[in-house]
């Protein structure tokens, strides 16, 4: 119990989910928030931010913008107990409640004007660069190539990815939408086959012997879970085979009723998307909100898992998506997303002016 007499609930993570629990939930109890950033950062709008700056500065936030009454903990989480969690800075951190948010690993900035600093690189180095290699098909490096040919349509883009075909996490509809979108704007993808990083600069070697000339290149083949660290805590136990924490209904961790997790870092069946994050914050807000003011565990709210729906933007203008079993592409997806890529809309859920 805090000094001030309300609960303690604690929140490792700071990403898309555990930001909007801490700000749903700073007035209702004593809320802390650990995360290795001073900052909040809406993630898909990154890819943009390396080719337009102005996108940078509305999509990374100091989280005391909209997080004034919550706690911050600028660390990693290293061990949690039944009722503390340690960190690398050596905090140990008391809660009645704990949350875990940790999504995937990032080895972002610390803060937010070295963010701004690393985009500012990213945009200087593609601007200098005639010939640019992406490696990785999945929503990343398709995302970053629709970003850079639309800013840059003079530049020759390469895009190499392992898998038989892009977006492999959706259908294969929209897998060809994709590349033919690609291949239209002059983009040479090549697939089925890997990258050789280290080889002399400026030259890289594909698996199958093929050599790629270009000035820079973007790594998008996808980041770690952010679950490595649990495998010594008390959740060892509650790690499924993918390294994803299992939850109930009401996403509680399985085998703790004080413990839950949101985001990218449960084994919900449904595809991994910041806006399903979101969704997954807002009732654990309102199941821990429930549990404070005493309620039974009967009142708690399920989670229903999404059905498959993705937009993976080609540009400012167009995009591929996927509504269940239907495939659109072009400017109509494009209008819904492409154009703010939902910016303004998530400044206004976090409290912010779009």
């Amino acid at each position: 119990m805090s000094e001030r007499g309300k609960k303690d609930v604690v929140i490792v993570g700071g990403g898309i989910a555990g930001a909007l629990l801490a700000k749903r939930l700073q007035d209702h109890a004593h809320v802390t928030l650990i995360d290795p950033k001073e900052y909040f950062e809406i993630t898909w709008a990154a890819l943009r931010s390396m080719v337009d700056l102005s996108m940078a500065e509305r999509s990374t936030i100091h989280y005391s913008e909209f997080l004034p009454h919550v706690k911050l903990v600028t660390s990693w989480a290293t061990n949690v107990t039944e009722n503390e969690v340690f960190t690398s800075n050596g905090d140990n951190v008391q809660y009645d409640y704990l949350v875990i948010a940790t999504g995937h690993v990032n080895t972002d900035p610390v803060t937010r004007s070295e963010s701004i600093l690393k985009y500012q690189t990213a945009l200087d180095n593609i601007r200098l660069s005639k010939s640019i290699l992406i490696i990785g098909g999945g929503p990343t490096g398709v995302e970053l190539a629709g970003e850079i040919i639309d800013q840059f349509p003079e530049k020759k883009i390469t895009l190499v990815h392992r898998g038989s075909r892009l977006l492999e996490f959706i259908g294969s509809k929209a897998s060809q939408k994709a590349l033919e979108w690609l291949t239209s704007k002059k983009v040479e993808v090549i697939l089925g086959q890997s990258v050789n990083l280290t080889t002399e600069e400026g030259v890289f070697r594909t698996s199958s012997g093929e050599t790629i000339i270009a000035d820079c290149h973007f790594d998008c083949t996808g980041k770690p879970l952010g679950s490595s660290w649990l495998k010594d805590t008390i959740f060892s136990g509650s790690l499924d085979l993918q390294k994803r924490l299992a939850v109930d209904t009401n996403l509680r961790v399985k085998g703790f009723k004080n413990i839950f997790a949101i985001g990218d870092i449960t084994n919900i069946s449904e595809l991994k998307q910041g806006y399903l994050a979101m969704r997954h914050a807002e009732l654990v807000a309102k199941n821990v909100r429930l549990l404070l003011k005493g309620a039974t565990e009967n009142k708690l709210a399920a989670y229903k898992p999404a059905r498959p729906i993705a937009f993976v933007s080609l540009g400012k203008k167009d995009a591929v998506a996927q509504l269940n079993c239907f495939t659109l592409s072009g400017c109509l997806p494009g209008l819904i997303k492409s154009g703010d890529l939902f910016v303004g809309k998530t400044r206004k859920t976090y409290g912010l002016e779009p």
